[in-house]
């Protein structure tokens, strides 16, 4: 049996973070009316300095009709999508670090800082969420505005949780989520150890889109939006290494 080919490059450049389009763009989402729905917050604090992207956002974006849109605050999408191969596997890794002001204790969804991998031709989304004292893996395939998730004759659309304070809470993680499309299983890793793994993936993912990003997971209710309450979230992120084997 021959070896696989094995190619990695790294995901960085965070100084041309300001060129957008360049090597990363602010994310969000075109709506129906023709307007975009920037994850922008206006107040962040943006520095780059020894190869490391800080963020500081005092959190105000908020959305009171659609969920997504409410949770990402301030979330930076690769300008160019990774493919994956057909027949061999895709793996993202990091370090993140994670630390807020004024969030609910042990409430991850209150204000986090993520990796998310997303499939815009899929609705596919494989994340890493981390917060002061919590982080989690999230696997599921979702309606982003604009995406026209395939008909299914299962649960089309879904999001998956599992949590977990087994980390080094307020300081350097690595996070590294691994996808095989041929076997229809997704891989998380957290500092070298497999904590979860998910098989027979409902559809086939294509390519994904990094993004990185402050976010909460609040519900929407009645009266709109609950998710921004004076928090502060603080993230930084590692160039992403991004290996493909086939």
């Amino acid at each position: 049996m021959s070896e696989p080919n094995v190619t990695t490059k790294v995901l960085g450049d965070f100084h041309t973070i300001l060129s957008e389009g360049e090597v990363w763009n602010i994310g969000g989402f075109r709506l129906p009316d023709g307007s975009f729905w920037s994850y922008r917050e206006p107040d962040a604090v943006v520095i780059v300095r020894n190869g490391i992207l800080y963020v500081r956002a005092p959190l105000s974006r908020k959305h009171d009709q659609v969920q997504i849109l409410d949770n990402a605050k301030h979330m930076y999408f690769s300008a160019q999508p990774v493919e994956v191969p057909e027949n061999g596997e895709v793996s993202f890794e990091l370090r993140i670090r994670a630390r807020s002001q004024n969030t609910a204790p042990n409430d991850l969804y209150d204000g986090y800082v993520s990796l998310n991998l997303l499939d815009f031709s899929t609705g596919a989304a494989l994340d890493f969420f981390v917060g002061n004292d919590t982080y989690a893996t999230v696997y599921g395939v979702l309606p982003f505005p604009g995406v026209d998730v395939p008909p299914s004759d299962k649960t089309r659309y879904f999001c998956i949780f599992k949590e977990d304070q087994a980390f080094v809470a307020r300081e350097f993680n690595t996070y590294k989520i691994t996808y095989n499309r041929a076997n229809d299983e997704v891989v998380f890793y957290l500092n070298g150890k497999e904590v979860r793994r998910e098989t027979h993936a409902p559809l086939k993912f294509n390519r994904f889109h990094v993004a990185l990003g402050i976010m909460t997971e609040k519900d929407l209710s009645p009266e709109g939006s609950v998710s921004v309450h004076g928090q502060t979230v603080i993230g930084e992120w590692s160039p992403v290494t991004i290996t493909i084997k086939e």
